[in-house]
């Protein structure tokens, strides 16, 4: 039996692939609408819509912005259908789609972990596409013993999380325990090497950037 991360990808293949034969048969290229791959996506989103209590964090993140994204293309779908039908089809639904996708970019669930570097500042990598440029407040929270401080942790890597998702870096590797190994090691790095207790860490969009920093407090 497929575990859930197993499910959320496929989810995500069906959803491409229903754009995919849309298109081709919007443009004549199909005969008949993908209905089975439609009935496939419509299971997985029941089954995980009743189920959601057994998500986790990044899971129902993923979970969440899949779903709306095939809404949307679910209500494209139904429109083009329907002019279609009514012998008043327009050859406009690939830059539809197009703008659809780019929203999706947005916000995907889980990153890969930020490996730990000698200085205080770890720069998350960018992937290169649409940012959304509002003057979102920097998070800050403080750490002084990480593995005793699970709520700071998880509410940073949630910050974190949504700051890509904001900016539309791809975050589906991430995972919040490997995270939270490296917010336990760079404290105890700076600790050791700063001769400190408190290590400060702020989560902030500069120029469409996500940046992570780790900042020596007394």
């Amino acid at each position: 039996m497929a575990t859930i991360d197993e499910d959320l990808v496929q989810l995500e293949r069906d959803i491409r692939q229903l754009k995919i034969e849309y298109d081709q048969y919007f443009g004549g290229g199909r005969k008949r609408p993908p209905t089975e791959i439609e009935w496939r996506i419509e299971l997985v989103v029941k089954r995980y819509g009743e189920r959601g209590g057994e998500l986790k964090f990044a899971q129902r993140f993923r979970f969440n912005n899949l779903t709306q994204t095939y809404a949307k293309y679910k209500d494209i779908f139904r429109k083009k259908v329907q002019l279609k039908e009514e012998g008043r089809s327009q050859r406009h639904y690939g830059a539809a789609a197009k703008a659809i996708e780019a929203e999706r970019a947005k916000a995907h669930p889980e990153v890969p972990a930020p490996a730990a570097q000698p200085a205080a500042v770890i720069e998350a990598p960018v992937v290169a596409r649409p940012v959304v440029a509002a003057e979102v407040p920097a998070f800050r929270v403080t750490c002084a013993d990480p593995e005793n401080e699970g709520e700071n942790v998880e509410r940073l890597y949630h910050a974190f999380v949504q700051a890509k998702a904001r900016t539309g870096e791809e975050i589906h590797k991430f995972s919040a325990a490997g995270f939270k190994e490296f917010v336990r090691k760079k404290t105890k790095d700076l600790q050791e090497k700063q001769n400190c207790r408190n290590v400060e860490y702020v989560v902030e969009i500069v120029a469409g950037q996500v940046k992570l920093k780790a900042l020596v407090k007394s």
